[in-house]
């Protein structure tokens, strides 16, 4: 079975007092305690928020460890990456992150691991990489697409309410047939794939949804996704 599990916003980076989508994904392993692997690449692996996800897995059943490509501590980054049961990317820049998983292979190496049947999670740019497309954000400037790993198909845009200029820039994109249709995501909801089909959408915050955006004659047309809020 293949799973990804892409958040929009939220998790232990955005709510570490409301850890309901960290336990979610830990949920999904086959193991009492899984193997957890924070990949923070697209922050260039900043120490705080690598350390932020300690913090607060420490609280959570399981074994939790990161992989730097900054400050490199494997010997074999395939075989470390395959014996892991969860790989959970952080946010930040999609494009270095990515640039620097090519770089290293990593990027061959997720692919093989999804098949395997390691489980892919990430929030933000964590998200946007498993698709073909996503919409991201560079420091003062216009948003654009950048093109994923592809193992899922469309476009995806974290932050759907969290961040104003996420919704018109998506609209405009699919409309002028720049970016695939495809989903949209509020912080706090996270997007549940088993074999690449859409399983389930689950939240932390009460009314925190997800859509999918398409076009349908020459206007936007925008579908809500059901979406369970995880209560406590």
């Amino acid at each position: 079975m293949r799973q990804i599990i892409a958040l929009g916003g939220g998790g232990f980076s955005m709510e570490p007092e409301n850890l309901l989508l960290d336990q979610y994904i830990l949920d999904q392993a086959e193991t009492v305690a899984p193997k957890v692997c924070f990949v923070p690449t697209a922050s260039g692996d900043q120490d705080n928020y690598i350390h932020r996800f300690y913090e607060a897995f420490k609280t959570l059943a399981c074994h939790p460890t990161h992989l730097s490509l900054f400050q490199p501590a494997f010997n074999d980054l395939e075989q470390f990456v395959l014996d892991q049961d969860i790989i959970y990317v952080g946010g930040g820049s999609t494009r270095n992150m990515l640039a620097l998983w090519k770089e290293w292979g990593l990027d061959v190496i997720l692919k093989k691991a999804y098949e395997q049947g390691v489980i892919l999670a990430g929030i933000s740019a964590g998200s946007v990489c498993w698709f073909e497309e996503g919409l991201t954000d560079p420091l003062n400037a216009p948003l654009y697409k950048i093109n994923g790993l592809g193992l899922l198909s469309g476009s995806n845009c974290p932050h759907f309410d969290g961040e104003i200029k996420r919704k018109p820039s998506y609209y405009e994109l699919i409309l002028e047939g720049e970016i695939k249709e495809g989903y949209a995501v509020d912080d706090g909801v996270a997007l549940h794939f088993i074999d690449e089909t859409l399983s389930a959408s689950v939240s932390s915050r009460k009314h925190a949804q997800a859509y999918f955006i398409q076009r349908v004659d020459g206007e936007i047309e925008e579908v809500s996704v059901e979406t369970e809020y995880l209560r406590k």
